[in-house]
């Protein structure tokens, strides 16, 4: 059985807080499930293949999915011909989508599903805390960017965009190269696949 892939859905970005501020803010993180259906590893994990959340264009299932929403609240000051930053304050929302049995599993299949479902919810908390991580990174590089010849506050957004989809990038190839790592050759979640299927 082959194993499904995991991408993580990267959203549009924004801006960030001055040091007093980061030290005041913690994203909420949430958590989905999903419902699948069987009484064996290999009947839960096909039904995974069936059943789980899809992403992108193409639709593609995954086992799992991390997700979020960020929004911020920004202060730009006029400052002479100059516009600054001065401060922002983000609102992080992160989303984990999981598996979840929709019915009572026997002794010895529960086991390894809680093996298996532990396992992949560490694999999310990872891109989570990466996820926060780079909002961090937004906050460190935006609050305090001055734009010279910009009273009207208009070209230090434009600037800021071309910062941000940097950081953005970088996140998600953070993200795949982790994913490739851990679905590759023994990896981890190869692994937890292997063991929910043998009923380890």
């Amino acid at each position: 059985m082959k194993p499904l892939r995991y991408l993580l859905a990267a959203c549009l970005l924004a801006p960030p807080v001055a040091q007093a501020q980061t030290a005041q803010w913690k994203p909420v993180e949430q958590v989905e499930t999903y419902a699948i259906s069987g009484q064996t590893g290999p009947e839960l994990y096909a039904s995974i293949g069936e059943r789980g959340p899809t992403i992108g264009k193409s639709k593609h299932r995954v086992i799992a999915h991390t997700n979020f929403k960020l929004t911020w609240v920004r202060d730009y000051q006029p400052q002479g011909d100059a516009c600054v930053l001065a401060s922002a304050r983000p609102k992080l929302i992160i989303t984990y989508t999981l598996p979840k049995p929709s019915k009572p599993l026997p002794a010895a299949v529960r086991k390894s599903w809680e093996v298996f479902s532990a396992g992949i919810a560490a694999h999310e908390k990872v891109h989570g805390a990466a996820i926060a991580d780079m909002v961090r990174q937004i906050e460190a590089v935006s609050v305090g960017l001055t734009v010279a010849a910009d009273p009207g506050c208009k070209k230090i957004r434009t600037e800021l965009t071309s910062r941000l989809s940097e950081l953005s990038q970088a996140q998600r190839q953070a993200s795949r190269d982790f994913d490739r790592v851990e679905f590759g050759q023994g990896g981890n979640m190869q692994r937890l696949i292997v063991g929910l299927l043998m009923g380890r």
